[in-house]
């Protein structure tokens, strides 16, 4: 166990079984390569916790969780450059933006974060299906979802 210090928690105690090699950066932080991806206490999110910089921490989400026909569509060479035995190995995010008005919540899936689940090394792609901005707004896909359950019944 390591302590580093967070965005989110304070100082916290961290397994090396949660640090994530990014070698090339997320996108607009390039230098940064380790970061650590912690449980969040605000129910289905997650941190990407940035090893060295306290401050530095993205909010991430599974975009399943309120987009139900949400799909990974990235190249191939990206999947590839992660080395998974197979497609099971490797786990998707989206980076979630929190601004002042929280119900304009959103999240970005034009570019998600994949990760190889066994070997903790991880990148930031560009989504490769049109249909995905930057800027997807979570409550209105949750009420676009709940609303096509109520019809299918």
């Amino acid at each position: 166990m390591k302590k580093i210090k967070t965005k989110p928690y304070g100082e916290i105690e961290v397994s090396e079984r949660q640090r994530i090699y990014f070698p090339e950066g997320i996108i607009g932080f390039e230098d940064v390569k380790y970061y650590y991806l912690l449980d969040s206490r605000e129910g289905p999110f997650y941190w990407l916790q940035a090893e060295s910089i306290p401050e530095l921490a993205f909010l991430l989400v599974n975009p399943r969780l309120f987009m139900e026909d949400y799909e990974l569509m990235v190249r191939e060479e990206d999947i590839k450059s992660l080395n998974p035995e197979s497609k099971d190995d490797i786990i998707d995010f989206a980076i979630v933006t929190v601004p002042e008005d929280p119900s304009r919540i959103s999240a970005n899936l034009m570019g998600p974060i994949i990760i190889n689940r066994k070997t903790k090394v991880a990148k930031q792609v560009i989504s490769l299906n049109e249909k995905y901005t930057v800027k997807h707004y979570i409550l209105d896909e949750m009420k676009k979802r709940n609303a096509n359950l109520v019809k299918s019944r």
